[in-house]
């Protein structure tokens, strides 16, 4: 698998052989998000929108957004709310503005309650409309002199000295009053009229006029992510992570697969592969104690990187396979007359596979079965065997392991006559009479190793 690409097959073979490990995973992940939840308080959000009059560019009302949540604005909402335990630079992360189709500016609040945030929405829009005027007009900050209202007074005390000076005109009817006072009135209409002209042509008068398009609605629920959304997220994350650690460590696992490199890793010859029907227990190691019922517990005493047994074609077949092996055993060592057959002790397809072996070798040679452990393989030492033949199920094992059993054989005084491989296969519902009585030989073949061979 290590090289193969992940196919859905892959996911589904993770599911179903890891769904207790899966579900457990699940309700932790849960409680995750449940304990984030309870960590962190729910927020409520409320918007309140803006008119913008008038034609905008796209680029001009991103400045708007800019300029609603711009410090300048927020800090004046501040002073107006005076809220305890609520700095200015926090306030400020608390509030957005996005543009919406039709020149609106879009602004929204968040704090811990509903009330809170319609005021803190509403306040910030109302401070936007008014400095947004300010900026229009030319009087930000302390700067009055040059706004609309200055203007506005400076034409009527020009219009009140216009007066005064037709006031005190010579008021007699010579050519030269009678002039005087014409020119004067004609200034104070030439000064009127540009004075409205200026404000009709002006369009920062037009822009000034942004409207609050009524209160923020108070929230009738929490801001994401919700508690809910917490929880669904924190047993998501969670599931996802282990399948992706599952696939990970198929990704980086060193179990040699295919028969050449297990023969080659052990120095030896490959004498051919064998079927196991397979049970709940082809899979299962036989440890004890706390830990054990634990993984047992979670479903993680067995592979879940093993292909799915296939199913055997026929008994006959596989007997068959048996034979061959027996055979290109007996051409190996044609003098042998008592081999050892050397299995790591938690793989139980090759023990079955070796008990098969032994039933059906009839004395030739003679086989003797004996479990070894992998992490520290110890091999009886040589009495009268031949040589030392291993069996191991496929895709086991690691090259320094089966380096390190090849290596206790020889401190045995044990040659490796070579490597069975064996395989899980999925038998017919109803089986035969022989392959009872076979099966049933292998299981009494395999349980008289521990006594030292088999009778």
């Amino acid at each position: 698998m290590s090289d193969d690409t992940i196919r859905l097959v892959t996911v589904g073979r993770i599911l179903r052989r890891r769904r207790r490990l899966l579900a457990v995973l699940v309700v932790v992940g849960a409680l995750v998000g449940y304990g984030v939840s309870v960590l962190f308080p729910p927020r409520y959000t409320a918007s309140a929108s803006v008119l913008l009059p008038g034609q905008w560019e796209q680029r001009e009302l991103v400045t708007q957004v800019e300029i609603a949540t711009s410090s300048a604005v927020v800090d004046r909402a501040a002073d107006k709310l005076r809220w305890n335990g609520v700095g200015k630079s926090e306030l400020r992360e608390r509030v957005s503005a996005e543009t919406a189709d039709g020149n609106i500016v879009k602004i929204s609040g968040t704090a811990e309650t509903p009330e809170r945030a319609q005021r803190l929405s509403d306040e910030v829009a109302q401070q936007f409309v008014t400095y947004a005027a300010r900026i229009a007009s030319g009087t930000t900050g302390s700067d009055e002199a040059a706004g609309p209202e200055a203007l506005r007074e400076q034409v009527t005390r020009t219009n009140r000295r216009i007066t005064d000076l037709a006031n005190a005109a010579d008021p007699g009817q010579t050519v030269e009053s009678v002039q005087a006072r014409t020119e004067l009135e004609k200034l104070r209409s030439a000064l009127q009229d540009a004075m409205q002209k200026l404000e009709e042509a002006d369009p920062a008068n037009n822009r000034a006029g942004m409207v609050v398009m009524g209160p923020a609605a108070r929230p009738a629920g929490e801001a994401p992510p919700t508690r809910l959304q917490l929880i669904g997220g924190g047993a998501l994350l969670f599931f996802v992570l282990a399948v992706i650690g599952h696939l990970t460590a198929a990704r980086v696992n060193r179990r040699l697969r295919s028969e050449p490199e297990i023969a080659a890793a052990l120095g030896t010859a490959l004498l051919g592969t064998v079927d196991v029907p397979a049970d709940r227990r082809a899979h299962r190691p036989k440890a004890r104690g706390a830990r054990a019922r634990f993984r047992r517990l979670l479903g993680v005493d067995v592979r879940w990187d093993l292909p799915t047994p296939q199913s055997v074609g026929d008994e006959a077949g596989r007997r068959l396979r048996y034979r061959r092996v027996r055979a290109r055993l007996r051409e190996r060592v044609p003098t042998a007359r008592r081999l050892l057959v050397v299995v790591p002790d938690d793989d139980e397809v090759a023990r079955r596979a070796a008990g098969q072996l032994a039933a059906d070798a009839e004395d030739d040679p003679r086989l003797r079965v004996v479990e070894v452990s992998v992490d520290g393989p110890m091999v009886p030492d040589r009495d009268t065997e031949s040589g030392a033949l291993v069996v191991l199920g496929a895709g086991a094992r690691t090259a320094e392991e089966l380096a390190a059993l090849a290596e206790a054989c020889a401190d045995g005084g044990h040659e490796v006559v070579g490597v069975v491989v064996a395989g899980a296969v999925r038998a017919r519902p109803a089986a035969s009479a022989d392959e009872s009585r076979g099966n049933a030989a292998a299981g009494a073949a395999v349980h008289d190793h521990a006594t030292g061979g088999v009778a």
